[in-house]
Order: C-alpha cells, then structure tokens, then sequence
C-alpha cells in the first residue's frame, strides 16, 4: 500500500514540480520511497556476491576480470604488442583513409571515448579504495586497467566490423548492434536479438543516472563549493545551475557525434593536462616519498592489514573501482569508435586499447599517488578519520592551499565531458530501438537535458544506485557476446598482421 501511494504522489505532483522548482526537494523523499524497492532489487541481482576466502566477491566482477583475462590470453598479450601500433594509428602515421566511412577521426573518436571514462571516478573512485584498502587497491586497479585492455580491443573492433550507415549518413554501431548481427551470423539470432534489446534499455536508463544525473550533481556541489559554499548565489537555486549547463550541453550534442568530437578533441588534452600536470607538482613537491609509496602499492597488494578479507578483498576492490572507471567489457566505448572513418575495424581495436591505458594506468596511478605521498595514513584506514574524495582534496591542498579549486574545476570539467559523450551512448540505445528518425534523436536529447536540471536539484540516491546496477548489468550481454565473437575477431587479427608482414617484406 506504501509503495502505491509513493507512486500515485509522484504521478500526480509530477506536472506541478515541473513548473515549481522550489518544490522539487519535497519531491526527493517521495521518489526515493517510490524506487527504492525497484532499485535494491536490481542492485542485490547484479551484484550478487559470494564469499571466497572471508571476502565477498561480486559475480559481476568475477565475470569482468574473467573475461578481460580470456581475452588478453586469446589474444596473445594484445595490450602488449599492439601498444607501439595503436600510438601509430591514433598519431595519424597509420590507416589514412580520408575518403572511407565514418563520421570522425580515430583521435576524434579515442577523445570522446576517454571522455566518457575519464571523469568524477578518476578522482572519488581512486580515493574510496585508498581509504578503504590501502595503498595496495592501486596495483589491483593497474592489473585491472592493463587486462581491461583486451576487453577494449575485441569490444571497439566489433562495433566497426557490425556499426549501421543509417539513411541520413550518420553511423550508428556499439554492443546493440554487434550482439544482433554478430550472433546472427553465428546462427543465433533470437539470442542476439535478446541481448541486443537488453542492452539498449540499460544504457538508456543508464545514461539518464550514472552519465547525466550523478555527472550533473558532481559539477553542481563543486560549482557551490568554490563560489562560496552555502553564500553563493547558486547554493539554493540548483535549478538555476542546471539549466545553464543543460542548455551548454544541448548546444554540443544537438550535432551529433561530430559537434562532441569536436568538443571533447579539445577538451579532454586540456582537463587530462590540467589535472596530471597539477598532480605531478604535489607529487613532484613529496618526491622523496616515492619510493616508499611504490613500494607501499606492491607489498599491500599482497599483504594488506587492516582489511576484512585480505588479498581477496582488496583484490575485489581494485577491480570493482577499475571497472567503474575505465568500462572496460561494459562496451560503452564502442558506441564512440563506431563512428571513426576507417575500412578496417581493428584499426580501432587497437586506438581502444589505450582508453585503459590513460583512463586508469596513467590518471589512476597518479591519483593514488598524489594520495599516497602526502595525506595517506594507515591510522586513518582504521579510524575512519577521513575517506573518499577528502583524501584527494586534503592531498592537494597539502602542498599549496588553493590547489583544491584547480580540482573543484576539473571536476566541473571531467562532469561536463562525461555527460556529452554519455548523451550519445544513450541515443544510440534510443535509435537501436526507435530507428534514427529525427523526433527519436530530438526526443531523448530534450529528456537528457531534462534530467541535468534534475540531477541538480534533487538527491535521488535511490535512482542513482538504480542506474549504476544498469550499467554493470551492460556487462552480462555485452561479455557473453564477446566471448561468442572472440573467433572471429582473433582470426581477423590474424589475417590483419600476416598482410602488414607481406606489406613490409615487399
């Protein structure tokens, strides 16, 4: 009876919110109340865990890690040997085909992929397994972050070998369409078509939460933070911010995927360089501690102390945050590198690989150890002083007071890059299922900006556990279809290094 009355609330004041943004915050109770149930559901199935060891271990992330491993070993250490290549692809020294189909350049594509992954999880992501595992959750991420890359590899190569020219040029291609051709030509088609259809619901859903409402909020606090806390201007118009950043996003995204690779080209060199460049001064400043905080990564990621379930935990930890940064084997990114210009789809595979690279062995590590060298105490591990983004904030504040608003705007940054490059995933999802007419492309846009303004003004915490479920839930098509298609992308492969050799010797 609960349940029905908090629906028949929010159905009823729903008109009334939407032309009264002073009343939206007696509307976050009703709407947590209203899906709370729905979303506990689906976060208890996707993250069904088992214990192993003492530790609770996620089924979700056993099959991520499982699959990256299988992939990385099909492969044969693809992230490795196919490193020097993917710099040589995305530097423009390889596959010049100006005149081929597509919609963007490699490097065009990686910039909007990496913003999509790039973001808030960077920073928040990295700090939480820190103060809750130690040092050692980095080198689990780093291990996660260097498999994760195969999983790109195969991924990103799919979603150009099976991508759909639609009628009005555009390029449309990701996990929707890979599961539904690919396992077509296996001779599955009912369970392509399933997988398919599943996977474009929950990256709908998924958007609209994890990549529009959660990114817009982020900017939103952070915005307040720095221009005077609960002084500024903005502090109780939350509204007020949002419409402003939904009408900056609906100026990227109304172009499709070339006017947001155009936004993100530029704009994730400068908020990755703002924040490595800064990172590396704190880093630089504490340079004696280095070693000892290398060392400190290496031996708490076999013999942590101070963490329920040892090994296995942290172990746990490191790739559950990896994967919560870097997507790897969700197959978001393949929706981006769809769309690059190029005849041969491993080309893309190969640029694909480094979004780990970058996501999470590069800007990952380096959070760790901005953290690590300066704020990181193992007392507070055990006292719960402080945890999460304080430690991030306090380690850059350590070396000069106003570094934290160099972070507050990279945040901001990372939020905004994060939103444009999730819009599309989302339309994709939304075309997968209602063609790529017009109206379905200016109907989501128009939802998508919707929910910025909503992400700003209310606390739906319930939504938002709904839609990180939905995404992690992305991960139970898209590796099953992976694993399915893996032959044909190794034979692929294959083919594509014997014609290089041939191409050499000549």
């Amino acid at each position: 009876m609960k349940k029905s009355r908090a629906w028949l609330r929010l159905i009823i004041g729903f008109p009334f919110m939407l032309v009264a943004p002073a009343c939206w915050a007696n509307f976050d109770q009703t709407i947590n109340d209203a899906f709370r149930p729905v979303a506990t559901a689906m976060v208890d199935f996707v993250f069904y865990s088992v214990v192993i060891a003492g530790s609770e271990f996620p089924l979700i992330v056993l099959w991520l890690i499982g699959g990256a491993l299988y992939f990385t070993i099909r492969l044969r250490l693809i992230n490795i040997r196919g490193f020097a290549h993917a710099i040589r692809i995305v530097s423009g020294k390889e596959d010049r085909q100006t005149k081929a189909v597509g919609e963007v350049s490699h490097f065009e594509a990686l910039a909007t992929a990496v913003s999509g992954t790039v973001g808030v999880g960077n920073i928040t992501h990295v700090a939480v397994a820190i103060s809750i595992g130690g040092p050692g959750a980095t080198f689990w991420l780093i291990v996660a972050g260097f498999l994760g890359m195969a999983s790109k590899f195969i991924e990103c190569t799919l979603g150009v070998k099976y991508r759909q020219i639609n009628a009005d040029g555009t390029v449309s291609g990701g996990p929707m369409f890979y599961l539904d051709k690919g396992l077509k030509e296996l001779k599955l088609p009912r369970l392509g078509k399933t997988l398919a259809w599943y996977y474009a619901v929950c990256i709908i859903v998924g958007c609209l939460g994890a990549g529009c409402m959660f990114q817009a909020n982020q900017a939103y606090v952070q915005f307040v933070n720095v221009t005077g806390g609960d002084n500024s201007i903005f502090a109780p118009r939350g509204w007020l911010f949002g419409g402003i950043l939904a009408i900056l996003t609906a100026l990227v995204i109304i172009g499709g995927i070339k006017s947001i690779a155009r936004v993100t080209s530029k704009l994730v060199p400068f908020m990755a360089l703002l924040y490595v460049g800064t990172a590396l001064i704190v880093i630089g400043a504490n340079y004696e501690a280095i070693p000892a905080a290398v060392s400190a990564i290496i031996t708490n990621a076999f013999s942590p102390e101070g963490v329920t379930g040892g090994v296995i935990a942290i172990l746990v930890l490191g790739f559950r945050r990896a994967a919560f940064s870097n997507e790897a084997g969700i197959g978001t990114s393949a929706i981006a590198h769809s769309a690059v210009k190029t005849d041969e789809p491993l080309t893309q595979g190969f640029v694909a690989m480094l979004e780990p690279f970058i996501d999470t062995v590069v800007i990952c590590t380096i959070t760790s150890l901005v953290i690590i060298v300066t704020v990181y105490d193992p007392a507070l591990l055990n006292d719960g002083v402080i945890s999460g983004v304080e430690l991030t904030s306090s380690a850059f504040a350590s070396v000069i007071p106003w570094f934290p608003y160099v972070l507050a705007i990279v945040v901001m940054l990372f939020a905004y890059s994060t939103m444009i490059s999730w819009s599309y995933y989302g339309l994709e999802g939304f075309i997968y299922i209602f063609g790529s007419k017009r109206w379905a492309k200016l109907v989501f846009n128009t939802i998508f900006c919707f929910f910025i303004i909503v992400g700003c003004t209310t606390q739906l915490d319930a939504v938002l556990d709904f839609s990180d479920a939905m995404i992690f839930a992305l991960a139970l098509a898209n590796i099953t279809g992976l694993y399915l298609l893996a032959p044909l992308v190794k034979k692929d492969l294959d083919a594509y290094w014997q014609k290089r050799f041939a191409t050499r010797r000549s």
